[in-house]
């Protein structure tokens, strides 16, 4: 155990562990893993990350439950969304196996970062597959570097579980129509970091951007998936520009279970006057409950949450899920890994 750590006032931020593990691409074959305790890389100054974004990643957590077990929610999810990502921009997709392996190997390696029940605090996951080969022409890479690193992260909600309020903005598109939305590309990201600071200087937590073709639909919120609680149905946008979010693909599952019916679908703007409840939803804070939505650009703002409080179904939706990941619920889908630490 980490005695100096305080686990329950940690940051969503870099800490050192222990080791990486690594696994390198090379003359068209994965080779053998590594374990590293290095927080460094050696890359060619032309590798094609660098140049022209060959890069991809995930992010997943592990949660120490009651019974002392260490569990990985959903890890399978993760290594085919990766693997999407691969495809999508020309990089080599990891394997199943040797992305479960990796995963089960760092996490053991680390047991020692990963909090104790009860602290609401989690080891955070983060695999990532970057190009090598050195590229001045546009063109893919033949070598790949893959990495799984891990670090403890403190609770997402520190101050409880309340509602906050996000905007809408048209000046900013997060992604292109048929470009790399659906893909968990860096990329992606960086393109979202001015409509986001845009959106905290003037007191938001998010951007709820729209369909970048139109402006008429709901898209991502921030770098999550938006949900809406709307006369007793889970409604969610659906479209080839929004990542598919595993946790947004629990959370439906887990609706079905509890008979309520789930849309995902195209929902224009002016839906969200007939929503009564709201979530940004992600691996990071599971769901993050939204009190209101307002669209700036044309001065209408929509109250999700009237008395300032999380809605019943978003709330009972969140301590389900978070009841599976730390086993106080029955894992009837098999979602969880348990990791065996020697």
């Amino acid at each position: 155990m980490n005695e100096e750590l305080d686990w329950a006032n940690l940051a969503f931020g870099y800490l050192p562990a222990d080791y990486n593990v690594r696994c390198t691409f090379k003359d068209g074959k994965w080779g053998e893993i590594e374990v590293s305790q290095s927080e460094r890389i050696d890359m060619h100054i032309a590798a094609s990350s660098l140049h022209y974004g060959q890069e991809v990643f995930e992010g997943l957590k592990a949660f120490k439950g009651k019974d002392g077990k260490i569990r990985v929610f959903r890890l399978e999810e993760n290594a085919a969304r990766i693997q999407a990502s691969a495809r999508g921009i020309l990089m080599e997709p990891i394997p199943t196996e040797l992305f479960a392996e990796m995963v089960k190997k760092v996490v053991a390696l680390n047991a020692r970062f990963v909090p104790p029940y009860g602290s609401g605090a989690s080891l955070y996951i983060r695999p990532l597959e970057i190009g090598m080969s050195p590229r001045i022409g546009v063109q893919p890479s033949s070598e790949y570097l893959f990495i799984v690193m891990v670090m403890p992260v403190g609770p997402y909600f520190k101050e409880g579980f309340k509602p906050t309020n996000i905007c809408i903005m048209r000046e900013y598109d997060r992604v292109a129509p048929r470009g790399t939305g659906r893909f968990k590309v860096g990329g992606n990201y960086a393109a979202s970091l001015v409509a986001g600071e845009h959106a905290h200087e003037l007191g938001y937590s998010a951007v709820l951007y729209l369909d970048p073709k139109e402006k008429k639909y709901l898209d991502e919120c921030g770098p999550a998936n938006f949900i809406a609680i709307k006369d007793g149905k889970y409604i969610t946008p659906a479209s080839d520009s929004i990542l598919p979010s595993i946790t947004n693909k629990s959370l439906q599952q887990i609706a079905r279970d509890m008979g309520i019916e789930v849309e995902a679908r195209h929902i224009p703007v002016e839906e969200l006057a007939e929503i009564q409840e709201a979530a940004a939803v992600g691996t990071a804070a599971v769901a993050s409950p939204v009190a209101e939505i307002h669209d700036l650009d044309n001065g209408v703002k929509y109250i999700v949450s009237k008395d300032g409080k999380p809605g019943p179904v978003v709330t009972a939706l969140y301590n389900k899920l978070r009841g599976i990941q730390l086993g106080d619920e029955p894992d009837t889908h098999g979602w969880n890994t348990i990791i065996e630490v020697e």
